[in-house]
């Protein structure tokens, strides 16, 4: 049991770091739902791989979903006024065309909830190194992409961003990926530090959620999300009201 911690923890400390960059490039844009409209189009193809291939080939399926789902939303940024309107349609409907294509299994709702939040306790060892190569290649591409200008650098960065969420949408599920996301970075933001903050403070509540779980027996991933979501609730309040009481 001690390992399967160990490499839950592993897992989540490798997916916080990337995340956070991307999560505070997003936060700083004002798009919010472009992490979970991507993931889910990532869980379309995940869901699609199960019901036609029985598992098989879900990393470019899903892949194939996150690019399309980036290139609209990179699109999109031309008109900026109604932009995050059209994101969370594509949310909405990546998320209805999942549950319907699931609607076909035997087992689809069970599969619905391992793609919203899975259970990371179960992930294998070599799943993490596997992951921890591949977003490391991703990280060298983002600091390579600052040549690129205008559209393509922004159309890079989304191209970026489904490569990786494309990884960790069936590793951890659509839920948990926005929560790693969004916490750190708005969490890092709100308190005026960096990326290396963001990445020890989501490690540090996913270490919270991972041990509360095996201690407690709770499904890993909500509680990941939980604490996630919790902690950024909890800052943003801390700095409306501090913010508030400073003002005449």
């Amino acid at each position: 049991m001690i390992d399967l911690f160990i490499t839950s923890l592993l897992l989540s400390v490798v997916l916080v770091g990337i995340h956070a960059y991307f999560g505070r490039e997003i936060v700083k844009r004002g798009i919010i739902f472009t992490d979970i409209a991507v993931a889910q189009f990532s869980g379309v193809g995940i869901a699609l791989s199960l019901l036609f291939f029985h598992g098989e080939y879900i990393y470019p399926i899903s892949l194939s979903f996150a690019l399309f789902a980036s290139l609209l939303i990179a699109l999109s940024q031309r008109i900026k006024e109604y932009t995050e309107a059209f994101i969370g349609l594509l949310y909405s409907f990546g998320f209805s065309l999942t549950v319907l294509i699931l609607s076909f299994s035997a087992f689809g709702m069970e599969e619905l909830k391992k793609i919203t939040a899975s259970d990371i306790l179960f992930v294998e060892r070599q799943e993490v190194v596997k992951t921890a190569i591949i977003y490391t290649f991703i990280g060298l591409l983002l600091y390579l992409r600052k040549c690129l200008k205008g559209f393509l650098q922004d159309f890079s960065l989304f191209v970026l961003f489904s490569l990786t969420l494309a990884s960790s949408v069936k590793l951890v599920g659509v839920l948990v990926v926005f929560s790693l996301l969004v916490s750190p970075a708005l969490v890092s933001l709100l308190l005026k530090k960096g990326l290396i903050f963001a990445w020890i403070f989501g490690s540090f509540i996913n270490l919270l959620a991972v041990s509360l779980s095996f201690l407690f027996d709770l499904p890993t991933g909500y509680a990941i999300s939980f604490l996630h979501s919790l902690a950024g609730i909890f800052v943003f309040l801390y700095k409306l009201v501090f913010e508030s009481s400073d003002k005449p």
